[in-house]
């Protein structure tokens, strides 16, 4: 259950804000799975990319695999892994968490930048067709079939898991973290996409 998950536990509010970002309507499966278990029925296991206890960012030089940047929502010593499966041109993703508020709704997305000490450095979603308007909020373009959405919601214990699977693969190098945000992700138009602040990130390369 923990492949590839980020312990999450920072105790910094960093200043200027907790950029947002948007979650699809279409909600991905928030099942519990082991790490290796295969994605479904026929399709290759979700091999580890990243997993790890979330920090606080450090004020300079390489930063956390694992960050927190709101320990009141995600708290230091929380837990991030991610693993992926590619098949026939489709591409699918798994996120676990671990010690989170109990029985809460998170968003979370891959994101095209690693960590960094501010939550705007993980850069936008990863979108298959890239919006030519950023900030992205047109749901013909912010959408869980374009981008990869792994909205879940904890049990009693904070723990929980997140999939999605899209019919492509990413591109190398261009996908390079796990987002966690503080809502399940909208399809409102004008908003398509967005899930409140950026509570955590895990670096992870796809």
């Amino acid at each position: 259950m923990r492949a590839t998950v980020a312990t999450l536990v920072g105790a910094v509010l960093l200043t200027g804000g907790l950029a947002a970002c948007s979650a699809p309507s279409e909600a991905p499966s928030t099942a519990p799975s082991s790490p290796g278990a295969p994605a479904s029925s026929g399709a290759p296991a979700v091999k580890p990319v990243a997993e790890a206890d979330v920090v606080a960012p450090v004020a300079s030089g390489d930063q956390p695999k694992g960050i927190t940047y709101d320990v009141a929502r995600i708290p230091v010593g929380a837990r991030l892994s991610t693993g992926s499966s590619v098949a026939n041109g489709r591409t699918t993703v798994r996120l676990e968490v671990s010690g989170l508020l109990p029985n809460t709704q998170y968003g979370s997305h891959v994101h095209t930048k690693p960590c960094g000490a501010k939550p705007a450095d993980s850069g936008p979603h990863y979108q298959h067709e890239k919006d030519p308007v950023s900030p992205s909020v047109d749901p013909a373009f912010a959408n869980a079939r374009n981008e990869i959405w792994l909205d879940f919601t904890t049990d009693a214990q904070g723990a929980a898991t997140g999939t999605a699977t899209v019919e492509w693969e990413f591109r190398k190098g261009e996908a390079n973290s796990v987002v966690v945000h503080a809502a399940h992700t909208s399809t409102e138009h004008g908003k398509a996409g967005t899930a409140g602040d950026r509570l955590a990130c895990l670096t992870a390369a796809f």
